[in-house]
């Protein structure tokens, strides 16, 4: 069923808004890399599990950082999956630096920036020692709000730089650079006297801003009612609420509410279903002549260059895994 804003809106920039036409080239380049293992199985296969892979958020696993970051819903799909691989840190309680969170994202995305990591790690920190312990809570919120809001908050730097200097900052810079490339934000110096600017002035041109900007930003309203209690703010002290405000993040979709944050059914049901699989195979498997318990397979992890081929391989597997104890176990990876 088509939505009401699918249908007041003129086809152009519909395709434009919902950034089609970014997933239709990345599509096109994978069918011609893969064109030789696409045509066993066809191109109406391949362009299918391609959009099921974009709709369900997978599309962006092992993928380029350019890729990773060129739209809003890739940013979003690339959160919930580093939030769902990784919340068991969280949920055992550890707490990890900004280099070992950066080894983590650079499991999913092998050329993510460590500039990205540690602009998040300093809205934990308040921008100080990066190298210090961090909680996953903490830090994923942080990332959250630094990864999605990125070039917003570039343009929200120079706005108040400009505000503490004393300047009028009626010229919005907006950030134009799509290629991944995030040019260095120097720190805004927060130890003002006035400690840092008026909140009421600093909302007004957020708001000229959030008009203006062609890159995702938070609710306007939302980042009213975040301000309206406040007189004065720095802008790591900005930076931290924006992170903490669960309406920001509920608005945004990508994570759950920090309470819900360790809760996830779906993965829970799905790493039941493996501990089964290694119980079982480790009762059946054939014992040596000395009564200990065969070594299971070595599992081998084939690396993953485009998003159709979990699909075809998982399928693959799926078949083989009644007649081969092996290949099952191949498959939990």
């Amino acid at each position: 069923m088509l939505s009401p804003e699918r249908l007041s809106l003129p086809g152009p920039e519909y395709l434009a808004q919902r950034h089609v036409l970014t997933y239709m080239e990345d599509a096109v380049s994978q069918l011609l890399e893969n064109r030789e293992d696409i045509s066993q199985y066809g191109i109406a296969r391949f362009f299918t599990e391609y959009f099921n892979s974009v709709r369900q958020g997978t599309h962006i696993l092992f993928r380029e950082f350019s890729f990773v970051q060129a739209t809003p819903h890739n940013r979003a799909s690339f959160l919930r999956t580093f939030w769902r691989c990784f919340r068991t840190v969280g949920k055992n309680g550890d707490l990890l630096t900004a280099q070992e969170y950066h080894c983590l994202l650079q499991l999913l995305c092998p050329d993510f920036p460590m500039e990205l990591t540690q602009k998040a790690a300093r809205i934990v920190l308040m921008d100080d020692a990066v190298d210090c312990l961090m909680s996953f809570s903490d830090f994923l919120f942080a990332f959250q709000i630094q990864f999605y809001y990125s070039e917003f908050l570039e343009s929200v730097a120079a706005i108040y730089q400009d505000l503490l200097a004393g300047k009028n900052p009626n010229t919005v810079i907006v950030p134009t650079s799509s290629s991944g490339q995030h040019r260095q934000r120097q720190p805004p110096n927060d130890c003002s006297p006035l400690d840092g600017v008026e909140a009421s002035l600093f909302y007004q041109c957020l708001e000229s801003l959030c008009d203006r900007s062609k890159y995702s930003c938070p609710p306007s309203a939302l980042v009213k009612e975040m301000l309206s209690s406040a007189q004065r703010l720095t802008f790591y002290g900005f930076l931290m609420a924006l992170a903490k405000d669960q309406g920001i993040n509920r608005a945004l979709g990508a994570l759950p509410d920090k309470g819900d944050l360790f809760l996830d059914p779906t993965m829970d049901q799905e790493l039941e279903k493996l501990i089964a699989q290694v119980s079982g195979l480790s009762v059946s498997s054939p014992t040596s002549s000395s009564g200990d318990t065969a070594n299971l397979p070595v599992r081998n992890s084939p690396r993953i260059n485009s998003p159709w081929k979990p699909l075809h391989h998982r399928r693959k597997m799926d078949a083989e895994s009644e007649g081969s104890n092996e290949e099952t176990d191949s498959s939990e990876n």
